[in-house]
């Protein structure tokens, strides 16, 4: 019977534990469905954003490569675990990226990382790494206006000559079931010569009319952009982390399933022994009674 017991306990602490990861898989997937909806609709106006500013920036400040010789790293990961690989990718993605780009630098006080989220900030800081700070914050409440102070900080950074690059790792979203790693230059601005294309300054002249002038229209349309840019990249990441957390659940509560198969046949065989060993014992003692 002691046998019993503890196969009883093991089956209510398995359907508790699958009770949990449902319901944590079904607020992922409402999460989910909010983020994806709202990256679905900023997509095509970010990417046309961020096309033409490419195309009419080649004179600003925000394109120009500073001399300070220091690089701003900016991992984003969530503040929350249970997303399967998630995180252990951006960790790894990120301290590639230092050991390969910037290993002779570490020591020199060129390389800062500012985290976006928990787990990758305790990770580098365990690891020893140059972390600055956290914006961790911005992933409990992510919306456009929230992020606002944080891209005009990293534009003043940069116009300042604080780093002469800024650079975002994170995961972008491309379905439930995958995200892309992305290690992406936020600061300078590419123009597209850097991106091997062709120059477009005499396309650019004649594609858009501006009004009133080139330069006020430019200096207004650049910060907003690249404060979009920086709403996408999280927003991205937010995403992907929910669909990551949806799977991860959803793969815990099929699992938790069939251990509960597993543990409910066990439990039945050892009822089904316990029974026949006290029937045995009954009619052992009707004969000795008998004899």
């Amino acid at each position: 019977m002691a046998n019993l017991k503890e196969v009883r306990t093991r089956i209510e602490s398995v359907n508790s534990t699958k009770q949990i990861t449902s319901a944590m898989k079904m607020v992922a997937a409402s999460k989910l469905r909010k983020s994806q909806n709202a990256i679905t609709a900023l997509q095509p106006y970010a990417e046309k954003m961020e096309e033409i500013m490419m195309r009419v920036s080649e004179t600003q400040t925000l394109t120009q490569t500073q001399t300070s010789g220091r690089t701003l790293i900016i991992p984003v990961s969530s503040n929350k675990g249970l997303c399967g690989v998630f995180n252990a990718n951006v960790i790894r993605a990120t301290i590639n990226h230092l050991q390969e780009e910037y290993k002779e630098l570490l020591d020199s006080d060129k390389v800062d990382i500012l985290c976006v989220g928990s787990k990758v900030e305790e990770s580098l800081k365990f690891k020893k790494y140059p972390v600055i700070g956290n914006e961790n914050e911005l992933l409990d409440n992510l919306t456009y206006n929230n992020v606002i102070p944080f891209a005009e900080k990293l534009m003043r950074d940069f116009e300042d000559k604080k780093y002469d690059k800024i650079v975002f790792i994170y995961n972008q979203f491309k379905n439930a079931a995958t995200q892309i790693l992305v290690t992406e230059q936020f600061l300078p601005i590419m123009r597209q010569q850097d991106n091997g294309q062709q120059p477009t300054a005499q396309k650019s002249e004649s594609d858009y009319i501006f009004q009133p002038n080139r330069e006020d229209i430019i200096d207004e349309m650049i910060p907003k952009s690249l404060k979009l840019k920086v709403y996408k990249i999280l927003l991205n990441s937010y995403t992907s982390e929910q669909g990551a957390r949806m799977i991860s659940m959803t793969q815990a509560t099929d699992n938790a399933t069939e251990l509960l198969k597993e543990l409910n046949l066990t439990y039945n065989k050892a009822r089904q022994s316990a029974i026949t060993n006290e029937l045995v014992e009954i009619v052992s003692g009707a004969e000795a009674l008998k004899g």
